[in-house]
């Protein structure tokens, strides 16, 4: 996606997919290769395979794809070996050139010498260290005999373990029967140890005699790096058959046996030849180390960018293979799909490629009619990416179908703020989206922007901070009603504190009028009536922004149908449709208004009209009921309205109409479209039997029978109308089943989701309520402690509301408040009008092959 603003061309094609074209290219083989790097760099071409039975070994630029292949092998083995080394490397930008063909043997001959050197460098680096590895354990080898050979039975600096030949002898007879045995001397792994010990006393049948001890200092394995430990042994035996037997279990074990001589004399001079080979090897390992390092710094610098350009190489050579031959043998052909506003463009690209190669021939672009439905493609930038990437996560959008992102730019975190209205913790979450746009390239962070200006929005509107309110406006309410002594006399009795409950008829002054906006804050104080307050109005809220998310959603499918010129669809769905939730629905959101509007809490007047009963609003459930139950009404202001549910006179031939409306439109979007297309399809066949020909040759015996579906594609018979021409014989059967499935999903989910949408009156609930939860329980008992208690309380007592709040409130609430309005809008707004059934338009582009290929490598 493009992250530069939409010009005034994408405005106009914001709310539709862009118009596509599937177009032909013609280009000689020598500037083939420059120019689809050049619609590389351009990012607005979609090849399509012209090989599709070809195999990918068969292909004509399979070897070129090998050759990167190896070389990519190459520069990744560079980068890990650079990563080991903790060597930075300088990083290369996105929009560096496309190596030319010729350059592919320079760069093949740089990797393979660097490949070569850094191999050879390590394989030395290797040996060097085992050998050092070798001598040092030699080392503790020959000084660990020496305590051996020279230590008393007493000394505790090494541990001992004894399997006696025979337990009666003292220990000088023992020492002077180890002068006369062989022994032999080596490592093992400290772990091994007890095994290895009990299978020569099995096998050897105790003939044996083992000392061992630990080296102070851990080794290092060769193959894996990690440390380990390692024990020093020896064995005293007799004879040449117990010689045979200890060194093949030695060497069952992974036991590295090392020579030591009989005499202490040998032994010292051998270890000081033994330190002098480790000094030097040493000295030889440093400066390997040192050439390795400076061959790492010296590729460190390129590797980069020969990794970006190999890439690049390589994905002009995947797109040449998707390419065909045309009959000469000297033009490659390619297909594919593009913007038709883009189509300057691209032959731009392709002149300044074939210029690039030094081709005398130019490169040709014809575009061509297309049999299958085009991809989708949807122009976004960097504020609109985020949301159109929650309408694509549902279904991508059919083929110059209604573009639901638009919408959802407002809708969805208006929706989402209806459930989270909280200026306290809307202003977190909008902090936090600044914090993402200025520090991150989160593709959600303006998404989480709008949705903290909608909270703080819908949060003053419910007049909450912290489940807390403000008198910014000045309340409405009665002063005189609420004044000091008022409270005190009602809201106490005998030193008891009793729960407070707003009065309706004293709620607002009736001269100044309502709140001016919002929720009056003197609601904050009536506990006892306060949630069924709010319970009321963000019910009835719910309701009228959920009828009318889906009244617009029915709306822009006439805009799709209009676009498409489907007048079936137009007459037998939107209109039956619009009338069905018009009548029921609708109807519903007019009455809820009505009775904000007409009923008070005092005896007035409705409709110029002294009626008594104006404080007793009737029931909207009630309402609804008696309207499918088709009870009677009274035709007059005679009786209040909470007795019979009376709105206006009338009320029952009118709701009688509407109900009789939307029960016979179920059965028009049921059966007129099937029955039409029907129709349509048999007087098409009656057509095409009038307009049989024949044709006779007289010099054979065949006789040929051509239909008007055989006519060319531009003659009238061939031609349908309302768009459902398909490839396949008309079946009614299925176009029975598919209407019903969509008939029934409508009218059941004009109920179904109309009740789904009181899930914005219930999560607001929840959220303001676990607000409150955690005022009370938490933060307010810093109010009753004064002096240095009261301060310590409240700056501890705080953090800890705070980090409840945004941990609960604002993840936790939000993530479920954000999964609810994606639900929304997914299943209740767009199956309204989007079917969701095109595909992605994916162009050949360098930036996506890189990063495709750095996700590819950060995984793993």
């Amino acid at each position: 996606m493009d992250d530069s603003p939409p010009s005034s061309a994408e405005h106009r094609m914001i709310f539709r997919s862009e118009e596509m074209s599937l177009a032909q290219l013609y280009i000689q083989s020598d500037s083939a290769y420059n120019c689809v790097a050049e619609l590389g760099e351009l990012g607005l071409f979609q090849f399509r395979d012209l090989n599709p039975d070809v195999s990918s070994f068969q292909r004509k630029y399979v070897k070129e794809v090998r050759r990167c292949d190896e070389m990519e092998r190459k520069l990744r083995f560079l980068e890990t070996e650079i990563r080991k080394d903790y060597v930075p490397m300088l990083e290369a930008r996105d929009d560096c050139p496309v190596p030319v063909p010729k350059e592919m043997m320079d760069l093949e001959l740089t990797f393979d010498k660097l490949e070569a050197e850094l191999r050879d460098v390590i394989r030395n680096e290797d040996t060097l260290k085992k050998n050092v590895n070798e001598l040092t354990e030699l080392k503790h080898v020959l000084r660990k005999a020496q305590l051996f050979f020279e230590e008393n039975h007493d000394d505790q600096t090494a541990e001992a373990t004894l399997i006696p030949l025979d337990i009666s002898r003292d220990a000088t007879a023992e020492l002077s029967l180890l002068m006369q045995l062989n022994f032999v001397m080596g490592v093992i792994r400290r772990e091994r140890f007890p095994a290895f010990e009990r299978l020569l006393w099995r096998v050897c049948r105790g003939n044996v005699l083992i000392r061992q001890a630990e080296l102070e200092d851990p080794g290092q394995c060769q193959i894996t790096g990690e440390t380990i430990s390692n024990t020093v042994f020896i064995i005293f035996f007799q004879g040449d058959l117990l010689k045979l037997k200890i060194k093949k279990i030695c060497e069952g074990f992974t036991a590295t046996l090392y020579p030591c001589p009989n005499t202490a004399q040998e032994r010292r001079e051998m270890s000081i030849g033994v330190l002098t080979r480790i000094e030097d090897l040493k000295t030889v390992l440093g400066q390997t180390q040192d050439h390795r390092h400076r061959v790492l710094v010296s590729a460190s610098k390129n590797v980069q960018l020969w990794l970006k350009k190999v890439r690049k190489m390589k994905a002009v050579y995947h797109s040449l293979n998707l390419f065909n031959l045309d009959g000469t043998q000297r033009c490659l052909v390619a297909e594919g799909w593009c913007p038709t506003d883009d189509l300057d463009k691209i032959r731009l690209a392709l002149i300044r490629g074939t210029e690039a190669s030094g081709s005398q021939v130019p490169s040709i672009l014809h575009v061509v009619d297309a049999a299958e439905n085009p991809p989708t493609y949807h122009k976004s930038n960097k504020y609109t990416k985020g949301f159109q990437n929650i309408v694509d996560s549902y279904g991508m959008a059919s083929y110059r179908e209604i573009n639901p992102a638009p919408y959802t730019m407002i809708t969805f975190p208006f929706l989402f703020a209806v459930m989270f209205g909280d200026m306290g913790h809307g202003l977190v979450m909008l902090m936090a989206g600044l914090f993402f746009i200025f520090t991150t390239f989160f593709n959600g962070r303006y998404v989480i922007l709008l949705m903290g200006l909608f909270s703080i929005y819908t949060g003053f509107i419910y007049n909450d901070v912290f489940s807390k309110s403000m008198n910014i406006l000045s309340s409405s309410a009665w002063k005189n009603s609420y004044s000091q002594r008022f409270l005190r006399e009602h809201l106490t009795v005998e030193g008891q504190d009793r729960p407070y409950m707003l009065v309706p008829e004293r709620a607002y002054n009736n001269l100044r009028g309502p709140y001016p906006y919002g929720v009056d804050p003197v609601w904050n104080l009536a506990e006892t009536n306060k949630l069924s307050f709010l319970n009321s109005m963000k019910m009835k809220v719910s309701v009228i922004l959920g009828v009318a998310q889906m009244a617009f959603g029915l709306l822009l499918s006439l805009y799709n149908h209009r676009y498409f010129k489907s007048d079936l669809d137009i007459n037998f769905m939107f209109i039956p449709q619009a009338l069905f939730l018009g009548c029921i629905f609708v109807y519903l959101c007019v009455q809820i208004i009505a009775k904000w509007v007409l009923f008070t809490a005092e005896p007035g007047y409705i409709f110029g009209i002294e009626y008594p009963g104006a404080n007793c609003a009737p029931s909207l459930l009630i309402g609804l009921i008696n309207m499918f139950m088709q009870k009677p009404r009274p035709s007059g202001f005679d009786t209040p309205a909470c007795y019979l549910n009376f709105w206006y006179p009338g009320q029952s031939f009118i709701e009688s109409l509407f109900l009789s409306i939307a029960i016979c439109c179920v059965p028009v979007m049921l059966l007129a479209k099937p029955y039409l297309l029907w129709r349509e399809d048999r007087l098409r066949r009656q057509r095409n039997q009038s307009n049989l020909s024949v044709r006779v040759d007289i010099h054979q015996e065949d006789v040929e029978v051509i239909h008007a579906e055989e006519l060319p594609p531009g003659s009238k018979a061939n031609h349908t109308s309302h768009g459902h021409a398909s490839s396949g014989p008309f079946d009614l059967g299925d176009v029975m089943v598919y209407q019903a499935i969509h008939t029934i999903e409508f009218v059941l989910g004009c109920v179904s989701h109309t009740a789904s949408y009181l899930r914005l009156w219930a999560l607001s609930l929840a959220h303001a309520q676990l607000s409150e939860v955690l005022w009370t329980m938490v933060f307010r008992h810093a109010f009753a402690f004064d002096g240095y208690t009261g301060a310590v309380l409240t700056y501890v007592l705080f953090f800890v509301f705070f980090f409840l709040s945004v941990g609960i409130l604002v993840l936790m609430e939000g993530l479920s408040a954000f999964l609810h309005a994606l639900r929304l809008h997914w299943v209740e707004f767009q199956s309204k009008f989007y079917g969701g059934h095109g595909y992605p338009f994916t162009p050949f582009r360098f930036r996506s092959v890189l990063e495709e290929a750095q996700k590819d490598d950060d995984q793993s």
